[in-house]
């Protein structure tokens, strides 16, 4: 867990995935942001929002080594109990994730520290890096409680292209789930 004491001063949650677009908590400023040291990557096995223990989705995690561009969401210092604990409770329920305070750095260049979350690459729902086929077959294929999983990808996407980012990867992997979409939609019975 994170230090209480350094987490008293935490004013920014640093946001890569589904907290881009659905924070779920008030927030006083929104700016782009990178993180180094991660990557964002479909890593962890989803048993709830995007898929179900029968047909497990991938979500993002940030994983060690590159860099990720994200959001910084910076919340007033009176609320962080509040939005700390509903992260926690949205982020820690059977995932992968640990929570983690992080130096992001805003576009203007100036650093913040962010709480956020990053893999735990010793959980069972760990699934480390299973390739862009593997991956797309996963994504394709799951459901969850919040959608399909491939709307997550999506979502994704989108977001990081209206900061006026590119994720290769991402992207990469979209073109193969695009790909088993037509195959499916052929009637290849995927």
């Amino acid at each position: 867990m994170v230090d209480a004491a350094a987490l008293s001063t935490v004013e920014w949650v640093f946001a890569y995935g589904s907290l881009m677009w659905n924070p779920g908590f008030a927030y006083t400023d929104r700016q782009s942001a990178a993180l180094d040291g991660f990557h964002r990557a479909f890593c962890i096995y989803s048993h709830h929002y995007r898929g179900t223990p029968a047909k497990p989705g991938l979500v993002l995690g940030l994983d060690k080594g590159g860099n990720c561009r994200g959001i910084a969401l910076r919340f007033a210092p009176a609320d962080r109990d509040a939005v700390v604990a509903y992260l926690n409770e949205r982020e820690l329920t059977g995932y992968a994730y640990r929570p983690a305070i992080v130096t992001a750095t805003l576009e203007n260049g100036q650093p913040v520290t962010a709480y956020t979350f990053v893999t735990d690459p010793t959980h069972p729902q760990y699934a480390g890096d299973l390739g862009p086929a593997r991956s797309a077959e996963l994504i394709m294929a799951a459901s969850g409680q919040s959608g399909l999983n491939r709307d997550y990808l999506i979502k994704t996407l989108s977001q990081l292209e209206l900061l006026g980012f590119r994720d290769d990867a991402l992207h990469a992997l979209l073109a193969r789930v695009q790909h088993l979409t037509g195959l499916l939609d052929q009637g290849s019975g995927i």
